[in-house]
């Protein structure tokens, strides 16, 4: 049976029916802000948790980093992997609550992905799997919606229902999904709960889409 968190992966089939895409076009700007401020090479091993339809995992890739693009839902990798045959390589399916991958990366990065998770122990499973796929000196930066002061969550019951949305112009029935936003001090302690130190933090956006996003670079304690 699929959990709440997995609502996304209705969604895609919906919209992808339709020929159109869920998330726009624009990239993450701090992604690539990160990468070069603390010096993350091609050379080093990246993943990317919660690929969606690759607007980030495309722009690293075609750069010529060496990435591993996730996503729990299986339409999205096979979006993905469809649009993006010369990197079809590069996207796999994983759920980063209950997987594993057999391997530490040099740097992890998230965008607008905790933000889906809604229980507490889903969450704390989502920042341990970080913290246990680090390399020793690895970094990760996640991001999620939020503006540091507002709290409140979705009914996870509703997750599958269908609403109204609009995807590039045309309005549509998918999956309502699902969203719990925090305060910035709740997900600084979500993030040291699970032996996470934060060496950066700050608010960011993407696109229009996500115009206040709060940030959080961290490392091993």
């Amino acid at each position: 049976m699929k959990r709440y968190y997995e609502a996304y992966d209705e969604r895609y089939k919906a919209v992808h029916e339709k020929n159109l895409r869920c998330m726009g076009y624009s990239h993450s700007e701090i992604v690539l802000e990160i990468i070069n401020k603390y010096g993350i090479s091609k050379e080093a091993s990246i993943l990317e948790i919660g690929c969606g339809e690759g607007r980030d995992s495309i722009v690293l890739l075609k750069k010529g980093y060496d990435l591993l693009a996730t996503d729990i839902s299986p339409q999205a990798i096979a979006y993905c992997k469809n649009q993006y045959k010369e990197f079809s390589k590069s996207f796999c399916i994983l759920d980063a609550i209950n997987g594993r991958l057999d391997k530490r990366f040099d740097f992890i990065y998230s965008v607008a992905v905790i933000h889906m998770l809604v229980l507490d122990e889903d969450r704390k499973a989502f920042c341990s799997f970080i913290r246990n796929h680090l390399g020793e000196n690895g970094i990760a930066l996640i991001c999620t919606m939020g503006d540091g002061e507002t709290e409140r969550m979705t009914d996870i019951s509703k997750a599958y229902e269908l609403s109204e949305r609009t995807f590039e112009g045309n309005t549509m029935l998918v999956a309502e999904t699902s969203c719990r936003i925090v305060t910035f001090e709740a997900f600084e302690n979500e993030l040291e709960d699970t032996s996470l130190e934060i060496i950066e933090k700050g608010f960011t956006s993407v696109g229009t889409q996500f115009p206040v996003m709060m940030y959080a670079v961290v490392k091993n304690k």
